[in-house]
């Protein structure tokens, strides 16, 4: 299988890094009837989340949201070795009745968000190159489950998850998926919280990246808004310069539950009509 990288990904040239890249998606593609297959991860590999995992251990206890910190502590990831997606899935399975599925790489946008309906996530096996560990430009293992995992660890962004999968699957056209993609990247992916006067991160593209914690008070903090969210542009290709807040957890699991539950086209249409 070919590996097709972005001009600026660090293994783009590394012939080592694509033939092991190529051999994990090998490996998923064997999934089938629920049995995850195992990768042997190598020492490099392992070095490498060992890496992240401690460079974020003491950032995450300064900038993770309470809840998410809570649902670290129940996933229990391992810290000195990548652990197998079925370690994962199991775990999940007792937490929040989530589990996990292989994929050999990017999958199509309506298969990842609707596999979530079914209370299902979809990751990735193989991991960002070597040589730059606190850096990727596409989601790899670290980010699926360092990020995703942890949340999905929480009961309720578990089902927040799954009301987003479901929302998915009623937006018929491309402007409303659109929408509801948007709004997606600015709180499951990359949202924040307020906890008293802090700022606080809940989302997986935040909580799987040193550089974007680090970042993230620089970043424009504006308030939690549905439409502003699903009509603001965003660049994966840099730190995110815009977030949006929310003002509670309640606030976060009512207004974004709510919007999820109740999502589709016409929604889509009175969202974005303005005012009467």
């Amino acid at each position: 299988m070919e590996m097709q990288l972005s001009n600026d990904h660090p293994g783009v040239a590394d012939s080592n890094y694509l033939a092991r890249r190529a051999a994990i998606a090998a490996i998923a593609e064997k999934y089938q009837d629920g049995i995850i297959p195992a990768v042997a991860y190598t020492e490099v590999e392992n070095q490498t989340w060992r890496t992240v995992a401690h460079e974020l251990a003491d950032v995450h206890a300064e900038v993770a949201s309470a809840e998410l910190r809570a649902a670290a502590t129940r996933l229990a990831l391992p810290t000195d070795r990548v652990p197998q997606l079925a370690e994962i899935s199991a775990r999940l399975g007792v937490l929040s009745n989530f589990r996990v599925e292989p994929v050999p790489g990017l999958v199509p946008t309506r298969r990842f968000y609707g596999a979530l309906a079914d209370r299902c996530f979809l990751s990735t096996q193989y991991l960002r190159h070597h040589s730059v560990p606190l850096y990727t430009p596409e989601p790899d293992v670290i980010h699926e489950v360092m990020g995703h995992a942890t949340l999905l660890a929480s009961p309720a962004f578990a089902d927040l998850h799954q009301a987003a999968g479901k929302a998915s699957l009623r937006s018929e056209t491309a402007a409303a998926l659109d929408f509801f993609s948007r709004i997606f990247w600015f709180t499951l992916e990359f949202g924040v919280i307020r906890e008293g006067a802090a700022t606080k991160a809940y989302g997986a593209g935040l909580l799987s990246s040193f550089g974007e914690l680090a970042h993230m008070h620089h970043a424009d903090i504006r308030p939690f808004d549905l439409v502003a969210m699903g009509t603001q542009d965003y660049d994966i290709t840099v730190y995110q310069p815009v977030l949006f807040a929310a003002a509670s957890m309640a606030q976060l699991t009512d207004e974004l539950g709510d919007f999820f539950e109740s999502y589709d086209d016409e929604a889509y249409g009175r969202l974005t009509s303005g005012p009467a």
